[in-house]
């Protein structure tokens, strides 16, 4: 029996306006055997927003009855909502050899490693210049230049962050960008842990079987 493959956790950050978001919705797209992760939350659910598509909607004591058990893989509070990674959902497509992606930001990144650092691999997305993020930032024509600036700060502190990740990807452009994300994708999927029963492949191969 040839061997089988376990999942991989596929982990994406930037920092805002960097393209991260664009990436990861094109890999999902092009790559039926990549699923997204699909966070809680304790915020109100928005117009056009799905139940079980965008978020699970959780009431803040649900959520905060599975933090206390264990279920979930990393949880944050950001402006006085909580959102949180469910464990299960995640454990069940790894072991049926689908790769999950994460949209985090560093220190989401940093929990899933602390978690499942095995099934962990992290890919850092760069602009190109400061000069490029702060005109995607501008471009977007959503936030004020209080905004801009305040996100530019940010983006200081998260990119000091690029060390700690497997890979990182100067996001020139998106085409190429994805190419590059997708060849990690394929080299990772073929690393000999991940590779289920396959010592007794090579022996049976080796035994003329």
């Amino acid at each position: 029996m040839e061997p089988t493959r376990r999942g991989l956790m596929l982990v994406l950050s930037s920092p805002s306006g960097a393209g991260k978001t664009t990436l990861a919705r094109r890999l999902l797209d092009a790559d039926p055997g990549v699923v997204p992760s699909i966070s809680c939350t304790t915020r109100k659910q928005r117009k056009g927003e799905v139940e079980g598509r965008d978020y699970y909607f959780l009431d803040r004591d649900t959520f905060a009855r599975m933090r206390d058990s264990g279920e979930f893989l990393e949880w944050a509070l950001v402006f006085d909502n909580f959102y949180g990674t469910p464990r299960e959902p995640v454990e069940r497509a790894l072991a049926e050899g689908r790769d999950v992606l994460f949209d985090v930001d560093w220190q989401g990144a940093e929990s899933l490693r602390n978690e499942k650092k095995g099934d962990v691999v992290s890919v850092f997305i760069l602009p190109p210049s400061g000069e490029a993020l702060e005109r995607r930032l501008n471009e977007r024509a959503q936030d004020s230049p209080d905004v801009v600036a305040s996100r530019m700060a940010k983006a200081a502190d998260e990119m000091s962050h690029y060390a700690e990740y497997d890979y990182t990807i100067i996001n020139r452009d998106i085409a190429t960008s994805l190419m590059e994300l997708k060849s990690i994708l394929t080299a990772e999927r073929l690393k000999r842990e991940r590779q289920v029963g396959l010592s007794n492949f090579v022996k049976a191969l080796r035994e003329g079987r």
